[in-house]
């Protein structure tokens, strides 16, 4: 059975910094392409940031520069280091685990974590 964990989101100012994290398990993690992606009350769920297997990342333009997605595969968790956050930054973050993409786009598939608030205050 496969299982994501997303943890780490609170309330933060502006400014401020979170690390999200992923813990993944049922999985062959190690090969596994994953995502971070965020989604606010009445809006598409938006792609925020990939890591391949092989470590090569993607970042959506609104968060290049201020967040970091990386991954550890001994500890089967992918975590995302958001620095500099904004009000806009504010939603449910949602961790995919064996999804495909094909560069900037969300392809489909994989597994999905039950999501963890981030509140950026002003």
């Amino acid at each position: 059975q496969v299982q994501l964990v997303e943890s780490g989101g609170g309330f933060v100012q502006a400014g401020g910094s979170l690390r999200l994290s992923c813990a993944a398990s049922g999985i062959r993690f190690s090969i596994s392409a994953m995502g971070w992606f965020r989604q606010v009350p009445g809006k598409q769920r938006e792609l925020v940031a990939t890591i391949t297997s092989g470590g090569t990342t993607y970042y959506a333009d609104s968060v290049k520069g201020r967040f970091t997605i990386s991954r550890d595969n001994a500890k089967n968790t992918v975590y995302l280091q958001m620095n500099s956050l904004k009000t806009e930054d504010t939603a449910v973050y949602y961790c995919n685990a064996g999804g495909r993409y094909s560069g900037s786009y969300f392809l489909g598939g994989g597994y999905w974590g039950q999501g963890t608030q981030v509140t950026v205050s002003s």
